[in-house]
């Protein structure tokens, strides 16, 4: 009772496990007195990339092969730069995969429930594709992919060619 209408994730749908942004958006902070402005980034950003950015830091390389996902993101988390990376790709526990550009968030077809009742959550698996546009939709609630085939198809392209990179890898 004292938790009913409790949302620890607030307007995002899905949560941990999901291929829905419950699932992997997470608060990041950094401080750092005297080098880092106090403020807010939406630049995208993945934790991955803190090998490539801690070692950019410390001024050494990585290992070869290792981390081969992270870049270096430096400028980012000192707030010199609004930008960030190109694109973010999220894994959900079941094997779904979604990619994230320029607002957009496409999640791939997948078999699978789409939803879990002994956690309550929407897995965010479907058959069909899906396509939100994050900087009017946060929460997720309203597939585009059916009004937009063109932002589909240049998303699943995209996705496709990651996928296809790191197998070559």
């Amino acid at each position: 009772e004292l938790l009913q209408g409790h949302t620890p994730s607030g307007p995002l749908r899905g949560g941990k496990y999901s291929a829905f942004d419950a699932g992997t958006r997470v608060p990041f902070v950094v401080s750092w007195p005297g080098r880092v402005t106090q403020g807010e980034s939406v630049a995208l950003f993945s934790q991955v990339d803190l090998f490539a950015s801690l070692a950019a830091l410390a001024g050494q390389p990585l290992p070869e092969n290792a981390a081969p996902d992270s870049r270096n993101a430096l400028d980012v988390l000192l707030g010199e730069t609004a930008g960030g990376r190109e694109y973010v790709v999220e894994h959900a526990v079941s094997g779904a995969l979604s990619i994230i550009r320029d607002g957009w968030k496409y999640i791939e077809p997948h078999e699978g429930a789409s939803y879990d009742p002994e956690t309550d959550i929407e897995l965010g698996n479907s058959p069909e594709p899906q396509l939100f546009n994050l900087m009017d939709d946060l929460g997720e609630k309203h597939n585009l992919a059916a009004e937009k085939p063109e932002k589909v198809k240049e998303m699943e392209a995209l996705l496709r060619q990651v996928k296809e990179s790191a197998v070559t890898r």
